[in-house]
């Protein structure tokens, strides 16, 4: 399975690049995974609510550039679908089984996705209705694939 990871920010912290780093060594024997970077627009704490959507909108307009028309895209928001690990790991499986181009999971900045994005999204996933950062979530979100590959290989990690 061929995964991008697409993430709006770049890792600041070492800490947060070395638990990725591992995750993604750990997902290399399921996977072709990539993880891509793109800049986030600054806007100030003083920012309107249109220069936030504005904002979003230049990061969902690159955010869309990596997307290929049979890719698909697995946006986290909020107001997604929560599942569990077992519940995720079939929804994993079951994309897999559609034979899509690849699967896309997007990671947007500290003001969310656009709605663009969202509604090019084939499901929106969240694993939480807390605020996480998103440098944080992106190590959040390779643990959760890998446990994912782990139970759908039968292999103990997961408990």
């Amino acid at each position: 399975m061929q995964i991008e990871l697409l993430c709006v920010g770049k890792l600041k912290e070492k800490y947060l690049t070395m638990a990725c780093d591992e995750y993604s060594k750990r997902l290399s024997r399921f996977c072709k995974l990539h993880i891509t970077e793109l800049k986030d627009e600054a806007v100030g704490d003083q920012a309107t609510q249109a220069q936030i959507l504005q904002a979003m909108d230049r990061e969902g307009e690159r955010l869309l550039s990596y997307i290929g028309p049979r890719d698909y895209v697995v946006s986290l928001c909020v107001e997604g679908k929560s599942l569990s690990s077992e519940e995720f790991a079939d929804k994993m499986q079951n994309i897999a089984q559609l034979g899509a181009g690849r699967l896309v999971l997007i990671i947007g900045g500290s003001n969310g996705l656009s709605d663009a994005v969202k509604k090019r999204s084939d499901f929106k996933l969240s694993f939480s209705k807390m605020t996480f950062p998103h440098q944080l979530m992106r190590v959040i979100l390779l643990e959760q694939l890998y446990r994912t590959f782990k139970i759908n290989a039968n292999e103990s990690y997961h408990k």
